[in-house]
């Protein structure tokens, strides 16, 4: 019997489950919901394709990102460890050579470890246009950022080039020429007395051309400093005349204490208008810009008519006779104040000087017994010089010496001995009195 409630109840059921089976037996449906709740839709803006691939781009720029600090981690270590030169190593840059290419030289010498690690970080660090072609010298573990510094301040291996003072121009260019390290064509010969000797220090890659314009620029600035620090009694009319002057004396004596005496000498004598009788005119006069002379000076030499022979041309010769060194200028514009007017070898490498011929005369009588006791094995060493006349002596690079048994040898050469030039000409002088002859300082 199905009272009330049950009914009631019952029908809550259907309502709520749906059908069920009677108390009958009848089979009952299965309990299923009245209807599914719908599926939630997905947002039409997460489907959108530029969302997709932002999505894609982020997740790609974050892995760049952190593989390139990684990178840049790993390269500045690099950059800034010690390198595996294990010595010593010069290295050339050629110009014209690109931050890769310079990375590749140098790892190729084996400077730095990597070319790749070199040439990005130069970018990086915005230096890559900055560095130099030139020869460099790395020592041994420099470090790439080390390297990178030098190339940046062209701190380039310096070679040196030492030119003598009193070579001629043509000398000059000779050596230019035959260096290695200098590049380009040999330059024109200048005229004597426009460049200045001194030691030039340049870089791999310079020119011939590059250092005779040094050595002009040099000799223009110190001539007109010299000048303009000259004595306020200095006889000479213009820097040119000093030029000339500075360049005999500067080949009548290599001794650095007697230049300011000689140059005098030579001053007295052209103020007293008498003739300067300097042998390194009258070698001039016969090989020019050659320089040297491959024999001693003989008396014909002294009688032939050049316009650089002292001997027998007044005053100051054309132009200069050498390129005369910064001291040679400056004895010649601060000459020693003296009334010399004559000097001659003293035996010792240096010279005797003297105010009047008889003393001079007697100074050329000792220096000739000093080099006959030298030609006949004597005790006493000459002057190493191989001439001899009324003033001065020929400087010894002047001349060649004479070659005996196979052996190079100085033999004692006087050109005006027994010549109407010849200050000793029928005079004696007892070379044993110390009355008679005179100290020699």
């Amino acid at each position: 019997m199905t009272n009330e409630t049950d009914g009631d109840s019952d029908e809550r059921s259907r309502s709520l489950f749906g059908t069920r089976s009677t108390a009958r037996g009848q089979r009952q449906a299965a309990i299923q919901p009245d209807s599914l709740p719908p599926r939630s839709a997905r947002s039409r803006s997460a489907r959108n394709p530029l969302v997709v691939v932002g999505h894609g781009v982020i997740t790609f720029l974050l892995l760049a990102a952190i593989l390139a600090g990684a990178a840049a981690y790993y390269g500045s270590r690099e950059f800034e460890a010690r390198g595996p030169l294990a010595e010593e190593k010069s290295v050339l840059i050629p110009r014209g050579s690109g931050t890769g290419d310079i990375g590749e030289i140098l790892q190729n010498a084996g400077v730095i470890d990597s070319a790749f690690v070199f040439s990005n970080a130069t970018r990086f660090l915005k230096t890559s246009d900055d560095l130099k072609a030139g020869e460099y010298l790395f020592r041994p573990g420099i470090s790439m950022r080390e390297v990178m510094e030098t190339l940046v301040d062209g701190r380039g291996i310096q070679h040196a080039l030492t030119i003598p003072e009193g070579w001629t121009s043509q000398m000059i260019v000779d050596r230019l020429a035959q260096d290695e390290v200098l590049v380009g064509e040999t330059p024109a010969v200048p005229r004597d007395g426009a460049l200045l000797p001194d030691t030039y220090k340049f870089e791999r890659g310079t020119s011939r051309a590059q250092i005779i314009a040094r050595m002009e620029s040099e000799q223009k600035e110190a001539l007109a400093e010299i000048w303009k620090n000259r004595s306020s009694t200095l006889s000479l009319k213009s820097p040119v005349e000093l030029v000339i002057l500075a360049s005999i004396v500067e080949k009548e004596t290599g001794k650095a204490d007697e230049r300011p005496r000689v140059a005098a000498v030579f001053l007295n004598r052209l103020q007293k208008n008498m003739r300067l009788q300097s042998d390194p005119t009258v070698i001039y006069g016969i090989v020019g810009g050659k320089g040297k002379l491959d024999r001693p000076i003989t008396k014909s030499d002294l009688d032939q008519q050049t316009p650089f022979n002292t001997y027998v041309v007044n005053g100051l010769p054309p132009s200069p006779i050498a390129n005369p060194g910064r001291a040679a200028m400056e004895a010649v514009a601060n000459p020693s104040p003296t009334k010399e007017l004559y000097f001659v070898a003293d035996g010792t490498g240096g010279h005797a000087f003297s105010e009047t011929l008889d003393q001079h005369n007697r100074n050329v009588a000792r220096w000739r017994q000093l080099g006959q006791q030298n030609d006949t094995g004597g005790d006493v060493q000459p002057s190493p010089t191989t001439t001899v006349e009324p003033v001065g002596s020929a400087n010894p690079d002047e001349t060649a010496p004479v070659e005996k048994n196979g052996k190079k040898k100085r033999v004692f050469n006087d050109p005006v001995q027994n010549t109407k030039k010849d200050p000793l000409l029928n005079k004696t002088f007892d070379l044993n009195s110390p009355q008679n002859v005179p100290k020699v300082n």
